[in-house]
């Protein structure tokens, strides 16, 4: 039988944004994330920051990572066939604590039901929508209690993502073959998957909107670019991946060197961007101790010759002191 490799959860939630400062302002001062890392994308020849947000050391699961692109003019257009709402982690006597602060933050929020679960229905600065899901099973991820959120209440990391399809079919049996995922249960439109990992942000969603129009793949203020799915080793991410290749699935690229992490990424029937990804034994402290997590501007190797060019992005006003 061929070996399957294991999926443990999620890794890390990457989407594009508006402006950095905006940004910041949700994740941090809204959210009460911490910022672990500042730095730029990869991809590309313009300039892009990468700002990533997490618990106190920037756990996998716990990460959510964002490329600002108004400054460059880039728009996305929501749409099918595309990842929809980051979906996180919360704990569930912490809703009413969460609507009243998003709302008190000038939030539009709607309490929503859904597979059993209490949920916040909210949006992004520049709208990519996201839910809040009162997490009633045990969550062992260390919560950041450093701003002025109560660990207690803390978002624990991501719950997974929803994405919108034309219909089902292609890709619930991609996650069930591919993803090794079980189907858990169908409410009309909306149908639940979840991994068979040992980690943590293992559901995966889905919503049938056949009438929206096909959402954009490429970079773009306002949508979700992809979910990374936490494959531990670099081993487990090569037998993953044969896996897939072997099951037809060939829009598979090949590892790419993230600094932090190592990643393959896949374009699924579904149309969502999926990554393979397992950290580097460092992690983000390969250049900042964990006491300075995301108080250095850390430029990657290939455009240290182009640092005039990262100093003209839009300043950010934040609250941990950054260093030059």
């Amino acid at each position: 039988m061929p070996n399957p490799g294991t999926i443990e959860g999620t890794h890390h939630l990457t989407f594009c944004v508006g402006g950095a400062q905006e940004d910041y302002d949700f994740h941090v001062r809204t959210l009460g994330l911490k910022s672990v890392k500042k730095t730029v994308l990869f991809d590309g020849e313009i300039p892009i920051y990468h700002l990533y947000y997490a618990n106190r050391v920037g756990d996998a699961s716990t990460i959510l990572t964002a490329f600002p692109y108004r400054q460059a003019g880039w728009m996305g257009k929501r749409g099918t066939n595309q990842a929809k709402s980051i979906n996180l982690a919360v704990p569930a006597q912490a809703i009413g604590y969460w609507r009243d602060r998003l709302t008190n933050a000038g939030v539009d929020v709607r309490e929503v039901e859904r597979f059993g679960t209490e949920r916040l229905e909210f949006a992004h600065p520049c709208g990519i929508p996201y839910q809040m899901i009162g997490e009633t099973e045990e969550d062992d991820r260390e919560p950041y209690g450093g701003g002025d959120v109560p660990s207690e209440r803390a978002v624990r990391g991501a719950w997974g993502t929803t994405t919108s399809v034309r219909e089902p079919e292609p890709m619930d049996h991609f996650l069930r073959e591919a993803f090794n995922a079980e189907h858990i249960a169908s409410e009309g439109a909306h149908h639940q998957y979840r991994l068979t990992g040992s980690g943590n942000g293992q559901i995966l969603e889905l919503v049938e909107e056949p009438n929206l129009p096909q959402g954009t793949w490429h970079f773009g203020e306002g949508t979700i670019h992809h979910h990374a799915f936490d494959v531990g080793t670099s081993e487990n991410q090569l037998r993953v991946k044969d896996y897939i290749v072997g099951l037809g699935y060939t829009d598979v690229s090949d590892v790419k060197d993230r600094g932090y992490f190592f990643s393959v990424y896949l374009r699924t029937p579904g149309g969502a961007l999926f990554e393979l990804a397992y950290s580097t034994p460092q992690g983000f402290t390969i250049d900042e101790s964990v006491d300075e997590l995301g108080t250095h501007m850390c430029i990657p190797p290939h455009w240290e010759n182009r640092r005039s060019e990262i100093d003209q992005l839009e300043p950010i006003d934040t609250i941990e002191t950054v260093k030059s």
